[in-house]
């Protein structure tokens, strides 16, 4: 069968992630409740007038998915394929407002046409003039891997040789406040938060965009091969070690094949308990955790995916993100688990090329 690699890798996050140096000066964040993305000078890359009019999660996604075609030497992909979770809800609450305020008269329609999920890869397209299969994954936390896995087949069945994919999720004033009420997001008072040890329910909240460009071809810029993906919504926790020992035998591995796993460790007591029993069957690979890093969000496995196609690229673990202390001396295979809320669990298993 052929293969499916990874041929490039962007992320705006609440890191540096655009900084060639980031590697290095990765922080953690475990005192905010809400933390946000480091944004670029967006005048650099999208017209003044066009910028605008755009939502924050669309400038975030133009500008990574800018940065990814240019890794992968691509003016044109021959798909987008964009996962998000909240969608461009920036604009549904401006749309919203508007409605209350105006009861529901003389309304400026931007705002509701604006406020679809599929406003992402639509611009994203027309910047391109791609006119080619685009499509919108709304499934919660397993977003972008739905994404992945529809490039993933279309690039097998021979449909599309270069397919941008890419999540993204923003977050807007009214969700937020939301959230803190249904405690969704910690309480100030469960601040800081020992992400692996916590006692508490609740996370603190990110937002990014992730993009990579997906092929066929083994490029010089290629990060990773894409072995398989699992998804499954409803996991109870005395089914967690099933759910990877059947994942591991469907490739023919055992757990000792699995250099690193990368862990979404969210701080919220209640749902960590998965990655908890997980862990305990990669005792002998390098366990990794990130949402430290990038917070807690919808798309936030794209943030891991972009790290793991760098621990793949360098052969190297940052400190900051090391559960255990096993160091391998190469890293093979990366697996990576993530769910949100105990809810829509995914399993991406990454091979160096």
């Amino acid at each position: 069968m052929s293969a499916v690699y990874i041929n490039s890798a962007a992320c705006i996050s609440v890191q540096d992630t655009l900084n060639e140096n980031f590697f290095q000066n990765l922080q953690p964040e475990n005192s905010a409740q809400i933390v946000k993305a480091i944004e670029p000078n967006y005048k650099e890359f999208i017209p003044p007038a066009a910028s605008r009019r755009m939502s924050k999660t669309v400038k975030m996604s133009s500008v990574a998915s800018q940065y990814a075609l240019k890794e992968a030497g691509i003016e044109k992909p021959d798909a987008i394929i964009v996962g998000t979770g909240m969608g461009c809800s920036q604009d549904s609450e401006k749309f919203l407002k508007n409605v209350l305020e105006n009861n529901e008269e003389f309304l400026t329609p931007t705002f509701f046409i604006q406020s679809t999920h599929n406003t992402v890869s639509g611009q994203i397209a027309l910047g391109l003039q791609c006119h080619g299969y685009n499509f919108t994954y709304v499934n919660t936390s397993s977003s972008l891997e739905f994404s992945m896995l529809d490039a993933k087949l279309q690039i097998l069945d021979d449909e599309a040789s270069t397919i941008l994919v890419g999540s993204t999720d923003e977050q807007t004033e009214r969700t937020m406040e939301l959230y803190q009420l249904n405690n969704t997001i910690k309480k100030e008072e469960n601040l800081p938060v020992d992400y692996l040890n916590s006692k508490t329910d609740g996370v603190i909240w990110g937002e990014g965009a992730s993009f990579f460009v997906l092929g066929k071809e083994k490029t010089e810029s290629t990060y990773a091969k894409i072995t398989d993906i699992q998804i499954i919504n409803k996991l109870n926790v005395d089914e967690t070690k099933k759910f990877f020992e059947d994942f591991l035998a469907k490739n023919n591995l055992s757990n000792q094949h699995i250099d690193a796993v990368i862990l979404g460790f969210s701080g919220d007591s209640e749902s960590d308990v998965y990655y908890k029993n997980a862990s305990e069957l990669f005792l002998s690979s390098s366990l990794i955790y990130y949402k430290h890093l990038s917070g807690e969000f919808n798309t936030a496995s794209g943030f891991s995916t972009f790290m793991a196609c760098h621990i793949l690229k360098n052969q190297e673990i940052p400190k900051v993100m090391m559960i255990n202390d096993v160091n391998k001396k190469e890293i093979k295979n990366i697996l990576l688990y993530n769910h949100l809320g105990g809810n829509d669990h995914s399993l991406v298993l990454l091979e160096k090329v």
